[in-house]
């Protein structure tokens, strides 16, 4: 199963009746310089994996663990949908999420673009 499907499966159960996932978008609370300046172990000691799961009335951050971003385990925040995620920009690209700042890898930006022109559609 691919990493959107496996994320979007195990989003379903946070959301409310009737609820659609727009888009998800995987996402990590740790900077990736991070691992670069002080190793794998002290990042991963650190580092949360996210995943935003977009539906049309709301955006909830949901906490995937320590390990993967393939499945939910809790809602850590909902924004509005009004919120705007992107354009991503560089490698990275950051997204502030309540207390934490999201940091979205580029292959996910195409997921960003489709969240945020759903939203400008509504």
């Amino acid at each position: 199963m691919a990493l959107r499907d496996s994320m979007r499966d195990s989003a379903a159960q946070f959301l409310g009746p009737g609820e659609q996932v727009q888009a998800v978008i995987g996402a990590q609370t740790a900077s990736q310089w991070l691992a670069a300046l002080t190793g794998i172990f002290v990042f991963l000691g650190l580092n949360k994996y996210r995943i935003l799961a977009v539906t049309p009335t709301r955006i909830v951050v949901l906490d995937a663990g320590k390990t993967s971003m393939k499945k939910a385990r809790g809602v850590v925040a909902e924004l509005p949908r009004a919120t705007r995620l992107g354009p991503g920009t560089g490698l990275w690209h950051r997204i502030p999420a309540g207390s934490e700042t999201l940091r979205v890898h580029r292959r996910f930006f195409k997921d960003i673009e489709t969240a945020d022109s759903v939203a400008a559609a509504a």
